[in-house]
C-alpha cells in the first residue's frame, strides 16, 4: 500500500464548457430546428427563404438533415432563420399582451 497522502487534483485537464443559458440554440437538435421551421413557414416558403434543393424538391426532414449536416453554410442559414423566427414570435407575443 502507498502511505503517501493523495495529491490534490491538478487543473491541467479540459474544462467543462461554460453554461449557455443565453444561447437559444443550446440543447436543440438540428432535427428540432428544421421541424419547427417547416411547421412555422411550410416547405414552400422555407425553400424561398433558403433556396436549397432539400427544401424545394421532395422536401423532408430526413433529406434536409443529411444535407445540412454536410453543408456548414446552409446549416448557418437555417440556424439564423430559426433565431429570426424566435424573435418574430417574441415580438408578436409582446404585441398581444399590450
Amino acid at each position: 500500500m502507498n502511505d503517501e497522502p493523495a495529491s490534490p487534483p491538478t487543473d491541467d485537464g479540459p474544462k467543462p464548457p461554460a453554461p449557455q443559458a443565453r444561447n437559444p440554440l443550446h440543447g436543440l437538435t438540428l432535427e428540432a430546428i428544421v421541424t419547427a421551421l417547416a411547421d412555422h413557414y411550410g416547405w414552400e416558403e422555407l425553400g424561398q427563404r433558403i433556396p436549397v434543393r432539400c427544401f424545394n424538391l421532395d422536401p423532408s426532414v430526413g433529406s434536409s438533415l443529411r444535407f445540412l449536416r454536410k453543408t456548414p453554410w446552409a446549416r448557418e442559414k437555417v440556424e439564423g432563420l430559426y433565431l429570426f423566427m424566435l424573435r418574430e414570435e417574441r415580438r408578436a407575443n409582446r404585441g398581444e399582451r399590450s
